[in-house]
């Protein structure tokens, strides 16, 4: 089994920063590519950013320029660095990873997520 584990979520005035962290722990062969996701109420789940296990990273537009992801691969973990918050970032952010974990001498590769942190940007 593999758990997504997120921290970091809160709440932060406009124009503030949070950094977000998500740890996967398990029978973990592999890890491919890692994001994060949001979803506000009333919207669909949306990609924030992504970043390969070469480190190659993808950023939602609306995010360029003040969100940073960034992993380590010795910890199977993900970061989110957010700066310059707005109250459209309010969301909870999860985790996702792509992962091959293993079962005795069984290999399967794998969607994972996160149970969710809440994110929320407000004077």
């Amino acid at each position: 089994q593999v758990q997504l584990v997120e921290s970091g979520g809160g709440l932060v005035q406009p124009g503030g920063s949070l950094s977000l962290s998500c740890a996967a722990s398990g029978s973990i062969f592999s890890i491919n590519g890692m994001g994060w996701y949001r979803q506000a109420p009333g919207k669909e789940r949306e990609l924030v950013a992504r970043i390969t296990s070469s480190m190659s990273t993808n950023y939602a537009d609306s995010v360029k320029g003040r969100f940073t992801i960034s992993r380590d691969n010795a910890k199977n973990t993900v970061y989110l660095q957010m700066n310059s918050l707005k109250p459209e970032d309010t969301a909870v952010y999860f985790c996702n990873a792509h992962i091959i974990d293993y079962t005795g001498s069984y290999y399967y590769n794998r969607n994972y997520w996160g149970q969710g942190t809440q994110v929320t940007v407000s004077s």
